[in-house]
């Protein structure tokens, strides 16, 4: 059923309803094959109900769905579901049908085993009936499958008599000796019998507990088949115990417990193969299937669709206690579902913006995205085409029997000309930290520095007066810190001052290019300090607000256009987020990076979530060599020892991300100092003593010697538990490796761990070293005028050159004057909320210090593919191991290779 003539057709249009459907584009066909292992939620797309021409808008968005994945053919296994004559057939079953019809060549999957079995031995379980016993009923069930797929491999017709058909009629004397003795047991019986206990333990007893066997395993639960009987038998038993014997029509229990089976096979076919290397069948697949659903408005066609809805949630859902959730197809239903299905799925309602999201990154719940009656009105978009990774002229078959042959071939070599191993190199060379370090750490002057950086700020802000004072139109933006440092701790775990020194900078340039080009908008900084930690930043934000909201009175160049924070991810800061947005004031952030951050129609992060940063963290420490083995050379972590404080958002976030996306074995530890902390989950065991923590970890490591310690846990916590690990000194005969955030970038290069020999440190960071190749000509050039900022306004050494928070700061003011620029240049009297507005329409696009920079308009998430760098911590200077995204404008993480491969927003 297509659109009707001068109906309004393309995706309804609806704010952020583009991004959601590129992203829909890119989850289905993603450019990084490596991006098809995230596991999606399943997608809700309500439309209203009570809608007189509710079946038109259902079948609008479908069509504009699949008219991405259509071309001519189909560009990716999908199937496309609708209500059809009976009310009570399987929409498992419609789903498998459709989807092996017309697919695309040479492409997996191009059939399903594992359903196609277990409908067809459901179906002669049923037929049976219940009048044979359990063991006779198991051997008849088998040998009709058996049957059934023998002839379905086109088996040569002598053969298919002997193995297939029935047994011949026992003759006496040699004949009937040889049929009972030679020609039963191996043409018939044995065969059979293989193959019946080879599909028992792919299906539903694996042998092995691998996260994906544990998935059949659960299978194999569901069947009750823990008696010991093969697949055949627990499906008969399942059959009679479920209630499929002589019910016509099926009971609702029934028609959901026949359903629930036949998904989870389904899904056993439709979970992307291990991704990567060279084995064809894992090459060919570089898309993921989809499945269309159009829920129908008729409740008895209805309750059908919901059964399968209900059944793929069954089957994905993380609660599932003996599975593990796996990737899979991407199931999108439109429609208006009940009052009782929403009930049992709990879907996360969302709008566009924010379901792309979780269409790029996954999402652990079910997401319902509402179109309004206005949008389903009006005329809408077009999806983008999916553009597929590769087309293949081969069948996998035929090119796994070629590459086996090759492999065989390359095997010999190896064993006949390398007889020994070599060991790989470490990623970013051998050295510890403590290798060309400083004999001591440098000395910070906290309280000068910090009163310096503001003092610049105070000068640039008297030049913005002036420009006020000539009749130039000025305007005030907040810096929301934490607190003005007074001690060295403050300062070494703390990035407010080189932050601070990236603002001062940037304002300098604009007040400097103001004074010959009119259509700059100088701005005055207002720094306002929060307390430790932001303790107090929902309160400082509240206050912001009553002062915009009663600021007619003052000056207008002291009036506040928006917010420049946070550097940290806290409970806190997203307290004042949810403030500020409600009352719409811009906020550009600066280095917080945690994705429960996001929500508010206002905040814009400038630097990578989270979800992405631990996906490129995890992938990194699987696949490069980082670990130091005793024999000398590195290997890939096969183990992570994960550190957090649960109590603190961004240390929460960071390892939940990490833990999800890192495929070898891992062990979460939580660790904090703060006795007002909350407390994790139980079964996470927890420390509150370094020393405690640095004798666990030592037992990890002695357990597991490919181990990685992935810290997200604070700076400061990081440096008591070194120091307590360098004091135990029971684990410091070999090299520890630690992958931490951009959080461990203060500390580590100020040289406090300089005289740790035994310690191998990697770490995030936002831009490149200014001496890296890489590094555009504005990177560098950042560097060069921070050494002369710092050279110019303080005394003693830096730590910080290259540190990212000031670029990070410098690039987020740049951006936010942007805005200033287009809201203020030509509509001086424009309320702050218009710096949003216009934000959100026109985006923002520049090469900066930290990367190229560009937000797209319509959602506020992070710059496009914004830099991420993984540095190597060497003494006194960073190395970078990694840097994906685009640090410059022609670059993009879906060509970068791994770990950038990962992810590539």
């Amino acid at each position: 059923m297509g659109v009707p003539v001068g109906a309004p057709q393309g995706f309804p249009y609806e704010t952020g309803s583009e991004t959601f459907t590129n992203e829909y584009a890119t989850a289905v066909a993603p450019g990084a094959r490596d991006r098809l292992k995230n596991p999606l939620p399943l997608f809700l797309l309500s439309v209203p109900g009570a809608d007189p021409e509710y079946d038109r808008h259902v079948n609008r968005v479908v069509e504009a769905l699949r008219g991405a994945i259509e071309d001519r053919g189909k560009l990716v296994p999908y199937a496309v579901l609708r209500a059809g004559g009976d009310p009570g057939a399987s929409w498992a079953r419609a789903a498998a049908d459709e989807l092996l019809r017309g697919i695309p060549g040479n492409m997996t999957p191009d059939r399903l085993p594992s359903f196609s079995l277990l409908r067809d031995v459901v179906a002669e379980a049923v037929r049976l009936g219940d009048g044979l016993r359990a063991d006779a009923a198991a051997r008849a069930i088998r040998n009709s499958a058996y049957a059934l797929r023998a002839e379905a491999a086109g088996l040569p017709a002598l053969l298919w008599r002997l193995g297939g058909g029935d047994r011949p009629v026992s003759s006496s004397g040699a004949i009937g000796w040889l049929i009972d003795t030679v020609w039963a047991p191996s043409f018939q019986n044995l065969p059979r019998w293989f193959w019946g206990r080879w599909k028992t333990h792919r299906l539903i007893r694996p042998l092995s507990l691998s996260p994906r066997n544990r998935r059949r395993r659960s299978l194999g639960t569901e069947l009750d088949a823990e008696r010991g009987e093969d697949l055949f038998g627990a499906v008969y038993h399942w059959v009679w115990t479920s209630g499929l014997f002589g019910a016509t029509p099926l009971g609702e229990e029934a028609a959901q417990a026949c359903e629930n089976l036949l998904v989870r096979a389904l899904l056993e076919d439709l979970e992307v193969p291990s991704v990567g290397g060279l084995l064809p069948k894992r090459r060919r697949r570089t898309v993921r299937p989809v499945l269309l659903l159009a829920l129908p408005h008729d409740t008895a066609h209805r309750v059908a669709a919901e059964r399968f809805l209900r059944a793929f949630h069954t089957a994905h859902s993380v609660s599932v206690a003996d599975a593990v959730r796996a990737p899979g197809p991407l199931v999108v239903a439109v429609g208006q579902p009940s009052t009782e299905l929403l009930g049992q799925l709990d879907p996360d309602d969302r709008n566009f913006a924010t379901a792309a999201g979780c269409l790029a990154r996954g999402h652990d719940r079910p997401v319902r995205v509402k179109f309004s009656a206005e949008a389903l009105l009006r005329p809408g978009h077009p999806v983008s085409k999916v553009k597929t990774l590769a087309s293949f002229r081969t069948n996998w078959r035929l090119a796994t029997a070629l590459v086996t042959a090759l492999a065989s071939v390359v095997a010999a070599g190896i064993v006949v000309w390398f007889p020994s191993a070599q060991l790989s190199p470490c990623v970013g060379g051998d050295d510890t930290v403590d290798k060309a370090a400083r004999t001591q750490p440098v000395e910070v002057h906290p309280a000068e520095w910090y009163d310096a950086a503001v003092k610049e700020i105070d000068t640039q802000n008297a030049r913005a007066v002036d420009f006020a004072k000539a009749g130039r139109t000025v305007r005030t933006v907040v810096v929301f810190v934490s607190n003005r440092p007074t001690s060295s701790r403050d300062t070494v775990f703390d990035g407010v001052i080189p932050e601070l020194r990236g603002i001062a900078m940037w304002q300098k340039k604009l007040n400097d290019d103001a004074n010959s080009d009119s259509s700059e908008v100088p701005l005055r900084v207002d720094v306002r300090e929060t307390g430790v930690a932001f303790a107090r930043a929902e309160q400082a934000a509240q206050d912001l607000v009553k002062e915009i909201r009663y600021s007619k009175g003052i000056p207008a160049y002291e009036r506040v256009i928006g917010v420049l924070g946070y550097a940290q991810s806290r409970d806190e800061t997203k307290a004042a987020l949810t403030v500020l947005d409600k009352a719409k004031v811009l906020v550009v952030d600066t280095t917080a990076t945690a994705d429960e951050m996001l929500g508010g129609a206002n905040y814009w992060p400038m630097t990578p979530l989270n979800s992405r940063e631990a996906a490129v963290e995890a992938n990194f420490v699987a696949t490069s060599d980082i670990v130091a083995r005793p024999d000398g050379g590195c290997v890939p972590a096969k183990h992570a020892v994960v550190i957090e404080t649960y109590g603190d958002l961004y240390s929460r976030s960071l390892a939940d991300q990490f833990v999800k996306d890192f495929t070898g074995s891992k062990q979460l530890l939580n660790f904090t100092q703060d006795s007002t902390s909350a407390a994790p989950p139980a079964g996470t065991p927890a420390y509150n003593t370094a020393t405690d923590l640095a004798a666990r970890v030592c037992a990890e490591v002695k357990a597991q010697p490919d181990s990685v310690i992935y810290w997200s846990a604070r700076a400061r916590d990081f440096t008591a538990f070194i120091n307590a690990f360098n004091t135990a000194g029971t684990c410091l005969q070999h090299d520890l490796t630690v992958l931490g955030g951009n959080e461990l970038t203060n500390v580590s290069q100020t040289g406090a761990f300089s005289n740790k020999d035994w310690l191998r440190l990697y770490y995030s960071a936002h831009r490149l070293p200014d001496d890296d190749k890489r590094a555009s000509a504005v990177t560098r050039t950042f560097v060069n005028d921070y050494e002369n900022f710092v050279k110019a306004t303080t005394t003693g050494d830096d730590p910080w050159a290259q540190d990212g928070h000031s670029a990070v700061a410098y690039d987020a003011f740049h951006t936010f004057s942007l805005v200033a620029n287009m809201t203020y240049n030509q509509q001086p009297a424009a309320p702050p909320s218009q710096m949003e507005i216009n934000f959100r329409n026109s985006g923002a696009t520049f090469n900066g210090a930290t990367g190229y920079v560009q937000y797209a308009p319509g959602v506020n998430q992070p710059p496009a593919d914004k830099t991420l760098v993984l540095l190597r911590q060497i003494g006194q200077k960073p190395v970078a191991v990694a840097a994906c995204g685009a640090y410059d404008q022609d670059q993009s993480s879906v060509n970068q290779g791994e770990p950038c491969s990962a992810t590539s927003r």
